[in-house]
């Protein structure tokens, strides 16, 4: 059954004898409680999990929240870069738009999948490229780890310093269509 009102964070939702938790939810004993404020929804079980009771969220607007997961692939706006790992501002999962901001951090041992020791972050990413990126884990309580070591994830837009925006030559450089200055990057293969 469907409650169509807006719970508050630590209101009473279903027994967990008949729901299974989702996003927005937590359990305290045998009952399933609204952790974030909006209207709970219930959504067939998912396979992968092998449940057979429904799951109940509790969405803010009409579209189910869709978070990050592992093994998922995102388009990612790079914020900071140093040494030791590159910052990101996650904008999409797959093609669908994320709602919410979260961030992710590409390590060093991230970047390729092989002379991992000779990666130089500076040289594969600068601030403001969009990259294409696999969600590796959930990381820490502030960020998703990623990785670009597949051939089709990496660099898949830039700007040189000059301010246009870059072609690729090879999978580790792109040039200005403008200066024909070469620039350092880990890019994408395209299909």
């Amino acid at each position: 059954m469907e409650k169509s009102v807006l719970v508050c964070p630590g209101d009473k939702l279903f027994s967990t004898a008949e729901y299974t938790a989702g996003r927005g939810t937590y359990i305290k004993g045998k009952h399933i409680y609204a952790s974030a404020a909006g209207i709970p929804k219930s959504f067939a079980p998912e396979a992968a999990t092998g449940d057979k009771k429904p799951v109940v969220e509790v969405l803010r607007g009409e579209a189910r929240i869709k978070t990050p997961e592992p093994g998922n692939i995102v388009i990612a706006r790079i914020t900071k870069v140093n040494p030791r790992l590159a910052s990101a501002s996650l904008l999409c999962i797959n093609t669908q738009p994320l709602s919410d901001s979260f961030t992710g951090i590409i390590r060093q041992q991230d970047v390729r999948a092989t002379e991992i020791d000779k990666v130089e972050i500076y040289s594969s990413f600068r601030p403001g490229d969009l990259i294409r990126a696999q969600v590796v884990s959930l990381g820490d309580s502030r960020s998703y780890f990623l990785s670009t070591a597949r051939n089709d994830c990496g660099v898949v837009y830039a700007k040189s310093t000059s301010g246009y925006p870059m072609i690729p030559l090879s999978w580790q450089e792109m040039q200005c269509p403008q200066t024909k200055v070469v620039e350092k990057r880990k890019v994408a293969k395209t299909v």
